[in-house]
């Protein structure tokens, strides 16, 4: 009796001492301590990145149940083990006083010392890849290769994705955390769409975005500019617009208040109500100018009642919808190829040979390469020149066509003038009036001044008043878009 009471009173060594619990232990104090660094280095972060929710919200997580359930199941296996078996032995007890307890001690100590090191640059160094736009656009998101190459060509290449995209605030906190989680989901069930819709609706306002770069106060002047295109004949014809650009002011302490960014102006707001998901059609414009006068212009065949959370104030993004992704035209890019130099413009028909083998159908850009080389070696046969333009050709492809997602000039209007896509026609059509008769100007001199136009020493006659277009070819009554789709 005595000696079983004596074994009785002999503390049961725990059943956690066993490694798997350890290592699952070992596993939830990593993944809490890596949880509550990345929690407040996304608090105090200055943009908040939905992606950083991945390991906030999910990774970290997800290794904290995975450590609790090795220690449960090391647990369970260590109860079946001394289930009917008397395996009560002394409780491991640290004496400092003995030298191999304090070496032992000390190594434990220094263990977790580095462990919790380890985890900190781990958890910091995870945390900032994930601000990166290497991250946002090949680690986790292959779907934005289109996004990725035109950011990488783009006048924005040193701006970071999350700069844009993202906002700071609780209520900017919440969304990126939501949509962060459904990209997730899209892209590894593959739901997402093709190509990447445009535009985007949470995507930050303007004067949170390009505004602490882009100063309204310093929009004032003019820009002379001169813009070069290519003839699609037999000898490429060159031929010019050289014109001003009134960019004019939007600050009435600087300047006269006018010009394109008369849009934007600190004096006035624009609203305006679009009825496609694209913003190309907007049939109904509300001015409210410095005194609080509100005026309301419309189309003819627009009455429909318009409600409040239909309207959208306009900004920058309205009229520079691509700052970052730019998809050039198959005209556009063979213009600049041409005047660069990187393609011979004495090659016959070279235009519109390029033009039309990079609008050909294709799967794959293995097999637009291909495609390419095979054509126009074949259409110049006899001419060594060829083999310049070729790889030209293939990477004004592979910067500006993505077959696998659909994307392309097409897909995503730009609405930087109005040459392809309605831009500025959208309200300057002539056609948006107010009850009072008054009209939205479609007077081009109202934005830009023709200088000069042609090629040669047409181009050296300048008309500082202006000179009225003239269009190659004869005179046309269309709007520029409605014959310009990118191939010509």
């Amino acid at each position: 009796m005595n000696k079983e009471k004596q074994e009785s009173q002999v503390p049961q060594r725990s059943l956690l001492r066993n490694w798997l619990s350890l290592t699952g232990l070992v596993t939830v104090i990593g993944a809490l301590f890596s949880f509550l660094q990345l929690f407040i280095l996304d608090t105090v972060a200055h943009f908040s990145n939905p992606y950083i929710s991945i390991l906030t919200w999910m990774v970290a997580p997800a290794f904290l149940f995975f450590g609790l359930f090795l220690t449960v199941i090391g647990e369970l296996r260590e109860r079946r083990r001394r289930k009917g078996a008397a395996s009560l032995i002394s409780m491991v007890q640290v004496d400092l006083s003995r030298p191999r307890d304090r070496r032992n001690m000390a190594i434990f100590l220094a263990g977790a010392v580095l462990f919790l090191l380890l985890s900190a640059v781990g958890s910091y160094n995870s945390y900032q890849f994930t601000e990166s736009v290497e991250f946002c656009g090949e680690t986790c998101h292959t779907v934005m290769k289109p996004e990725l190459t035109a950011h990488a060509l783009g006048p924005h290449a040193r701006v970071a994705c999350a700069e844009c995209h993202i906002g700071p605030g609780a209520s900017w906190f919440v969304r990126s955390k939501l949509s962060g989680s459904y990209q997730i989901y899209a892209t590894a069930f593959d739901k997402y769409p093709r190509p990447i819709p445009t535009p985007i609706k949470n995507l930050r306002p303007a004067r949170e975005t390009c505004e602490q770069c882009h100063w309204p106060r310093q929009f004032v002047g003019n820009l002379d500019q001169t813009f070069q295109y290519f003839m699609s004949d037999a000898s490429n014809t060159p031929y010019a617009v050289r014109m001003v650009l009134k960019v004019g002011g939007s600050d009435p302490l600087r300047g006269l208040v006018g010009g394109i960014h008369w849009h934007t102006s600190t004096s006035n707001r624009v609203d305006y109500v679009a009825t496609d998901p694209a913003r190309q059609i907007i049939p109904w414009v509300r001015m409210t100018d410095a005194e609080g006068v509100v005026t309301v212009y419309r189309t003819p065949t627009f009455t429909n009642n318009v409600s409040q959370d239909q309207v959208r104030t306009m900004d920058c993004i309205d009229c520079h919808n691509r700052p970052s992704h730019r998809f050039m035209s198959p005209d556009g890019a063979i213009d600049l190829a041409l005047s660069l130099g990187q393609i011979d413009r004495t090659l016959p028909w070279i235009k519109t040979n390029v033009v039309y083998v990079l609008t050909r159908p294709y799967h794959t850009d293995v097999e637009a390469r291909e495609g390419i080389a095979t054509f126009l070696a074949g259409r110049y046969p006899d001419d060594p020149r060829i083999y310049q333009v070729i790889p030209v050709v293939q990477r004004i492809y592979d910067n500006n066509f993505f077959p696998e997602m659909k994307s392309n000039w097409k897909a995503y209007p730009d609405n930087i003038g109005h040459l392809m896509w309605s831009g500025c026609f959208r309200c300057h059509d002539g056609n948006h009036k107010s009850p009072a008769g008054g009209i939205i100007t479609d007077n081009c001199n109202a934005c830009h001044v023709i200088l000069a136009q042609g090629s040669g020493p047409e181009l050296q006659q300048l008309t500082p008043e202006g000179q009225p277009f003239k269009h190659p070819g004869g005179d046309s009554d269309n709007t520029c878009n409605e014959c310009h789709d990118g191939t010509l």
